[in-house]
């Protein structure tokens, strides 16, 4: 198996697969209706609303920077903001999380096990650490979620 193809793995296992350390991001999101996730139930916390967002536009750098571009991330990019709060764009939230998804799984996908140690930022970052990093992004904000979930269901 070629590290692409493992990297992919761990990638499908975080976003909705059998992720090793408990539910993945996607199953943590089911049945999440817009209310919840737009609410600000821990002072000085991101919405789940605003979590989904993030991890989504952090999907969407992520595959520009596989595609040889060098996207100036500005406060808004990183945290986009999330709008009036209903279940159509809350739908639309999730739709556009699974979309910037299957972008940077593709990105991935198209590399060479050649191309890991490829730089793919100022700072020097390989493809290989970059897309280590997305996973590990998405589980971290899937951990933000799974403690708002459970916060939001105990009120």
């Amino acid at each position: 198996m070629s590290e692409i193809s493992r990297i992919l793995d761990q990638m499908d296992r975080a976003f909705s697969g059998d992720a090793w350390h408990g539910p993945s991001l996607w199953c943590l999101l089911e049945g999440i209706p817009a209310e919840d996730a737009s609410r600000h139930s821990v002072h000085g916390a991101h919405s789940i609303w605003e979590l989904v967002n993030h991890v989504a536009a952090w999907n969407v750098i992520v595959a520009r920077r596989l595609a040889g571009e060098s996207p100036e991330v500005t406060s808004e990019m990183d945290w986009p903001p999330a709008w009036e709060a209903s279940e159509v764009t809350w739908k639309r939230s999730l739709e556009h999380l699974t979309e910037s998804h299957r972008r940077a799984r593709k990105a991935a996908e198209g590399l060479r096990d050649d191309q890991l140690d490829d730089k793919l930022s100022a700072k020097g970052e390989s493809a290989y650490v970059t897309l280590h990093g997305l996973i590990q992004h998405d589980l971290y904000h899937a951990g933000q979620i799974a403690i708002l979930k459970k916060n939001a269901a105990a009120q």
